[in-house]
């Protein structure tokens, strides 16, 4: 009971966080582990949470039509690519390497989120389809490399990418974002599985307040848009620097 009551309000919010604007493993998986988990069940258990919980926010962005099947299925399977390549890397290059790397780099990003303050506001597509098509399986594939070799901040890396170069308005650039991280989420879930590496009843529990948490969450994106994204970005970036600085 001790462990579900830490998780389950926590995942909650790391779900709310998560279908705004990606980052919530930064405050679920730390939850798990708070709760007394071991590091590799932690991981599996918050896997099988957080596709819950995207599956009802892909759902909802695509019942309001904002989700493109075929450019997010194929964007889906480069980030999977990506993820797999990424994986590899990691067992060849230090993990400190990246994080010295994104100390850099995360406030660039911050500062352009800051200083672009339309992120993602476009009334039409001011490229063509194909280019579309092209820059966000580039984005999937890149951001999907990061993902497996590091991983925190994925879904908000691409929907940056998917607003500034794909010039996507930010529900599109959302609902996309969850198909990918839907994807990824259900091949890291299945490996866990296979590998008994899931706390099945408080991942089915700890689950169901990441539905809540997404559900909430996509609909304020649904509704308000830029308002709501912008400042969460800005949130997570900052949470995700923190966290790097502090190793």
């Amino acid at each position: 009971m001790y462990q579900y009551l830490i998780v389950c309000p926590l995942v909650f919010l790391a779900g709310f966080i998560d279908s705004i604007a990606g980052g919530g493993g930064l405050i679920s998986l730390p939850a798990f582990m708070a709760a007394g988990i071991p590091p590799h069940m932690a991981l599996g258990t918050n896997k099988m949470s957080s596709t819950m919980g995207t599956v009802i926010s892909t759902a909802r962005f695509a019942k309001n039509g904002f989700i493109n099947s075929k450019l997010s299925l194929l964007a889906a399977l480069f980030a999977v690519i990506g993820s797999v390549i990424g994986a590899h890397l990691s067992l060849l290059a230090s993990e400190g390497v990246l994080k010295g790397m994104m100390i850099v780099v995360l406030p660039v990003v911050a500062f352009y989120v800051l200083k672009n303050k339309n992120m993602g506001d476009v009334k039409e597509i001011i490229i063509s389809h194909k280019k579309q098509m092209l820059i966000s399986m580039g984005a999937a594939l890149v951001v999907g490399c990061y993902d497996g070799f590091y991983g925190p901040g994925t879904g908000t890396f691409l929907l940056l990418l998917l607003t500034g170069l794909a010039k996507m308005n930010v529900r599109n650039a959302s609902g996309t974002t969850k198909v990918i991280n839907l994807s990824s989420n259900i091949a890291a879930l299945v490996t866990f599985l296979i590998n008994g590496k899931v706390l099945i009843p408080l991942g089915l529990a700890s689950g169901l307040f990441c539905i809540a948490g997404h559900y909430i969450g996509s609909g304020l994106v649904v509704k308000n848009g830029l308002k709501i994204v912008r400042p969460v970005v800005l949130l997570v970036l900052l949470c995700l620097f923190l966290k790097i600085i502090k190793g």
